[in-house]
């Protein structure tokens, strides 16, 4: 397994590996590696012949006072998980090779980016799209994957290669979690044990409300019950919690398929998001 940090070297690694393999797939990552991740990667292995995992914690997706600096940082472990999935390559730029000297393009997405996470952290998505069309054109895969956990992120994703004619397939993976039915998340290495036992009241809350929601209970009282469940089980502050078409992302008022629930909610420093489909 190679790790490659320029351009020039990653350009002539995929042509070799063009000439071996007949399809490639692209996980990108930020590192800091779990379970969901190699299950990203374990899709990727059973689609495409060759896989290539992109390591690039992209600065233009962190808002002022979020976490970039702090964000864990781990790539010989990552590294060792990867050779063991089997991962052909991995591609880990330094900032200068996707964002060189005088770089001035940003992707917006519009649409599907409003509210939701794109509310709370303004020019995330725009940060975001652009990185994975820099990934895109740089790795130019057969098949890209992505995890459901980040739903909007997905929608985004998806909407911009409709947009900019990427033709390759953008896959959805579910979400991977523990067994307490907390997602994983890198960011969970952030919480404190006592915080990590409250964070479970997030998907406990979101199940609640999503069979409140089929059962035909009124839409905005369970909504917003279920922001009060999660300030009162140790979440400081709910950024989100809402019931979204699950193509389009537009707000319901009234249920129909397909439906998805998604919310955001911080605990101690640590902002956590989830999501799950309302069936």
């Amino acid at each position: 397994m190679k790790i490659i940090r320029q351009i020039d070297p990653l350009r002539d690694a995929l042509k070799e590996l063009r000439q071996q393999k007949s399809s490639l797939g692209l996980v990108p990552t930020m590192g800091a590696l779990h379970a969901g991740h190699m299950r990203l990667v374990e899709t990727a292995r059973a689609q495409c012949d060759a896989v290539i995992v992109s390591i690039f914690v992209n600065p233009t997706q962190f808002g002022e006072g979020e976490d970039l600096d702090s964000y864990p940082r781990q790539e010989a472990a990552d590294a060792a998980l990867l050779e063991a999935a089997g991962v052909d390559l991995i591609w880990a730029p330094t900032v200068d090779q996707v964002y060189p000297h005088g770089f001035a393009t940003n992707i917006s997405v519009s649409g599907v980016s409003t509210g939701l996470c794109g509310g709370s952290r303004p020019g995330h998505f725009d940060g975001v799209a652009t990185v994975v069309a820099k990934l895109f054109n740089q790795v130019r895969p057969d098949a890209a994957f992505f995890g459901e956990k980040d739903y909007q992120q997905l929608a985004v994703i998806r909407r911009m290669a409709r947009d900019l004619d990427f033709t390759h397939d953008i896959i959805g993976v579910p979400t991977v979690r523990d067994a307490d039915g907390v997602a994983l998340s890198s960011r969970n290495a952030y919480l404190t044990p006592e915080q990590r036992g409250q964070a479970v009241a997030l998907p406990n809350t979101m199940r609640d409300a999503a069979d409140a929601i089929v059962k035909g209970d009124d839409i905005a009282a369970i909504l917003a019950e279920a922001e009060g469940k999660l300030l009162a089980s140790g979440f400081h502050k709910v950024d989100y919690f809402e019931l979204r078409n699950a193509e389009t992302l537009e707000n319901m008022t009234v249920f129909e398929k397909p439906a998805r629930l998604l919310a955001a909610a911080h605990i101690g420093s640590t902002r956590l998001i989830d999501n799950i489909a309302v069936a």
